[in-house]
């Protein structure tokens, strides 16, 4: 794949503060691709100078395509109506109106309502709003957030269909289960510097493979942290065995993505 963005010893602070200290990554065409960070990190900061929000100080940027943008929150007037507000941004794009996606992202269905929209509504429509002029790069800040299941669920759904459409996708959010869920690679910014780069896969490798032995008995419940599922569970039962402790139940969970994410950002 031919890289959609990339990102060469980029660098960025506020006065004396160091935000962002060299970034090295790139985005290929066509992925789903998600940066994170704890709170301050710099991914909005990252975001905004790809974006061309926002000046920096040092690098160079790349992007190959069109961008469309969905910002966690948008500032549009509280009297216009969904269909006007896609009708201002296509003039202002000086682009076609493809109804077949307002279809898809339910706009058509609320395109006379006031925006006195429930957060489901309101996510689609910013969606909408950023697939005006058919972007090859689309930009979805917590696309998610404050959406209960269904609506999670079916904004994923669109998300994924908009990848076979070619599109690329870059992802900030703090769900850990949707970012596994959902994205091809991952970055991860940690005090100015990307720490990680690639996929879970890789980094579950790089970290350690850590499981959750979890354990019920007649004198209770313990959960043990393991990167040997087979060495734990031989000495515990064993140990359980000789103390006639008998044992109720025994489940292992394989270590989060959250969990390594948190192993990668402690310093």
């Amino acid at each position: 794949m031919s890289s959609a963005i990339q990102v060469r010893d980029l660098r960025k602070s506020y006065g004396d503060h160091v935000v962002l200290k060299g970034l090295n990554f790139q985005i290929e065409r066509g992925e789903i691709f998600a940066l994170l960070g704890v709170n301050g990190a710099g991914k909005t900061t990252t975001f905004e100078c790809i974006e061309g929000l926002k000046k920096y100080d040092y690098g160079e940027i790349s992007v190959n395509g069109e961008m469309g943008i969905q910002l966690q929150s948008a500032s549009l007037p509280a009297h216009i109506k969904p269909m006007e507000a896609v009708k201002l941004f296509a003039k202002w794009k000086k682009a076609n109106i493809d109804h077949d996606i307002l279809s898809a992202l339910g706009i058509e269905e609320i395109k006379n309502k006031y925006l006195e929209l429930s957060t489901g509504q309101k996510k689609r429509l910013h969606l909408a709003l950023a697939l005006i002029g058919d972007p090859d790069i689309v930009f979805l800040d917590e696309p998610t957030a404050g959406l209960d299941v269904e609506g999670r669920l079916s904004l994923h759904e669109q998300i994924r269909k908009l990848k076979t459409h070619g599109k690329t996708i870059v992802l900030a959010s703090h769900d850990m289960a949707e970012v596994e869920a959902l994205c091809d690679r991952i970055a991860i910014l940690n005090n100015g510097n990307i720490v990680f780069c690639g996929t879970a896969e890789e980094l579950t490798n790089e970290v350690g493979r850590k499981y959750l032995v979890h354990i019920k008995t007649q004198q209770g419940d313990r959960t043990l942290e393991t990167d040997n599922i087979e060495d734990t569970l031989y000495s515990l039962l064993g140990e359980l065995k000789q103390k006639d402790i008998h044992v109720l139940d025994i489940k292992v969970d394989r270590g989060t993505l959250e969990q390594h994410f948190i192993e990668k950002t402690r310093s």
